[in-house]
């Protein structure tokens, strides 16, 4: 669980300190941002190969190796003098920690019982979902205290600590070869998904802010993730041995399962992303108090995932997501519903019912999309549903900007429409305000047009806060939606157990 803690971390802990990165490395607001787009595009080239590269290397020896290759370049983010040496240091760690998701979650599904794999997926949820809540706070955290270079340097002990333990206990199953030897290497497969996921993921990280297709390096990369990943599918279903083992997905619960968490990660990764912002840009909150909103939710996160997990054992799993994917379409309704004059309790509150509802998602989720995968292909497919846990993630972000900037718009020019000289509502407020600028002013200032600034700016507010009751409500629905997709799922074993031949 702690590699995947710490890889999980540094998606987003940078976020928050490239203004203090910016201002040290003297870059540009536009090439500033490929610390972080540097780091998510090799990460997601590596994660859906990390289960050949096992085969390729040794599970464990593969596992080793990129612990130690994230740690290094961690270490060497922290030491980088200039933008470009940061850049190249950040994709180094992003083919590290491409492979410490999915093979922790591998080990830990085969170190446990079937019996216990509810409890094991609790276990790495704890690395899982806190990453996305923690890199904020704790990256805000460092870098308003200490120094940005902190955010890189906190790994190197946490990495060095996650590389001996696994020295120590982690061995490889008698079933688990290593086959370097025996397996050519897919060239064209390799090729193809790694440029097909490179692309989509800087349209994905650089598309609201350029406009997407009318921005034409954005339709070219489009164009090149569609062309490149369409064709890596077809390619792959007729290789002996091919990259990513597409053929897991005939297993209807592991095909439901990655559909679920995809549009699951989808939401929720959006609303980790506009909890903050609405609180910070529309009511004035500070970072640390964003921050007290959110914390109490990681921590009931921590309450409920062993329980959740323990419960796997005893109650249908289905159920258990069922009652997930109600809770979290519940909370998201209810911060639908916030106004620009809630208080910080009604925003706790909101923010731990959502806690209370991914913990009862994930868990059962990732119990499920895996109860009936044989141990030997284990690898492969977790790596598949790492890979679409985080490009859902990477679409939601990419969804709740794009929504919210376009009905920002929509809800300003209705607004607009009733800023007229024959709206009595705005004739009595307009002069309302006159009378006090030049109470406060004199008689002389120019009291008409303050007044009417004052207005718009109570209007772009009004409009922006519409806007994000409107991407609250669409995630809300779309967690509603999977409440009957996720019954096409089997039904587990009873108590957790695998059915015979299921290895």
């Amino acid at each position: 669980m702690i590699p995947t803690l710490i890889e999980i971390l540094d998606t987003s802990i940078a976020n928050v300190a490239l203004g203090h990165i910016q201002g040290s490395l003297s870059a540009g607001q536009d090439e500033v941002t490929w610390v972080l787009t540097s780091y998510l595009v090799s990460n997601a080239v590596v994660i859906p190969i990390s289960g050949w590269l096992s085969r390729l290397m040794g599970r464990r020896d593969f596992l080793l190796a990129s612990i130690a290759l994230f740690t290094l370049s961690s270490m060497l983010c922290g030491m980088a003098t200039s933008l470009e040496a940061l850049i190249l240091f950040r994709v180094v760690q992003g083919v590290g920690g491409g492979g410490l998701q999915p093979m922790s979650q591998a080990i830990l599904l085969e170190t446990f019982p079937p019996n216990q794999r509810g409890m094991a997926m609790a276990i790495f949820a704890m690395g899982a979902v806190m990453g996305p809540i923690l890199g904020p706070l704790l990256g805000g955290y460092i870098t308003d205290n200490y120094s940005w270079r902190w955010i890189f340097y906190i790994n190197v002990p946490i990495g060095l600590l996650a590389w001996f333990m696994n020295w120590l206990y982690i061995q490889d199953p008698p079933y688990l070869e290593r086959r370097g030897e025996n397996e050519g290497i897919d060239v064209v497969g390799l090729g193809m998904l790694s440029v097909g996921l490179a692309s989509l993921q800087i349209v994905l990280d650089k598309g609201q802010q350029d406009d997407w297709f009318a921005a034409d390096h954005i339709l070219i990369l489009s164009i090149l993730a569609g062309v490149c990943l369409v064709g890596f599918i077809f390619w792959e279903l007729r290789q002996k041995n091919p990259i990513v083992d597409l053929r897991v997905f005939r297993d209807r619960s592991f095909a439901t399962g990655n559909v679920v968490m995809f549009c699951g990660f989808f939401a929720f990764f959006g609303s980790i992303v506009l909890l903050p912002m609405y609180l910070q840009t529309l009511m004035g909150y500070t970072a640390f108090l964003a921050g007290v909103v959110l914390g109490p939710g990681g921590l009931i996160m921590l309450l409920f995932l062993p329980l959740v997990g323990k419960l796997t054992q005893r109650v249908d799993a289905r159920f258990l997501l069922f009652i997930g994917l109600l809770i979290s379409a519940g909370s998201l309704w209810y911060m639908s519903g916030f106004t620009l004059g809630i208080d910080l309790g009604t925003a706790i509150f909101a923010r731990n019912i959502q806690a209370v509802g991914i913990a009862f998602f994930f868990v059962p989720l990732s119990f499920l999309t895996m109860a009936f995968i044989p141990r030997e292909k284990m690898n492969n497919a977790s790596a598949i549903f790492n890979l679409l846990r985080n490009l859902g993630g990477s679409f939601g972000v990419a969804f709740v900007t794009t929504l919210l900037a376009r009905r920002t718009q929509f809800h300003q020019h209705r607004l607009v429409e009733n800023l007229s000289p024959l709206d009595s509502a705005y004739s009595i407020s307009l002069e309302r305000i006159k009378q006090a600028v030049a109470l406060r002013l004199g008689e002389f200032a120019d009291t008409t047009t303050y007044a009417a600034g004052v207005i718009h700016r109570y209007l772009q507010r009004e409009a922006a806060a519409m806007a994000f009751y409107d991407v609250f409500y669409a995630q809300a629905m779309m967690f509603l939606a999977l409440c009957a997709l996720m019954w096409i799922m089997r039904r587990p074993p009873k108590g957790g157990g695998m059915p015979q031949g299921g290895h």
